[in-house]
């Protein structure tokens, strides 16, 4: 079945359950807006953070916030921003106090990962 409004064939198993391969790649990517609070400024944050997103392939971009937070809005597959986050987490564990993070559809409009000043 081809849906008209997407343009992309839809493809069913034999129980009647979307392929997921088959869906366009913004459907399967999801998006988090994380703020990390404590002494995340001043230590190579955002650089570092930069490193691990284009190493992963994720999307997005990282910035300070005036309050001394820092402010991430990134896109990829699930998966990948866990393991984002993860190593985000333990690299700057003696760092960070609080995490925030919401998570989302993503709307696909980054192409990199880059720093915001």
């Amino acid at each position: 079945m081809v849906n008209r409004a997407s343009g992309f064939r839809r493809k069913e198993d034999k129980q009647g359950r979307l392929n997921k391969s088959a869906l366009p790649d913004l459907i399967m990517k999801k998006q988090i807006h994380v703020y990390y609070s404590g002494r995340v400024q001043g230590v190579g944050f955002r650089f570092s953070a930069e490193d691990i997103a284009n190493n992963l392939g994720v999307t997005g971009w990282v910035k300070n916030l005036r309050d001394g937070r820092v402010e991430i809005l990134a896109e990829a597959e699930e998966g990948v921003l866990k393991d984002f986050l993860e190593r985000v987490n333990k690299y700057f564990s003696h760092y960070i106090q609080q995490v925030d993070i919401e998570w989302q559809e993503a709307f696909g409009k980054f192409k990199e990962f880059g720093i915001e000043f």
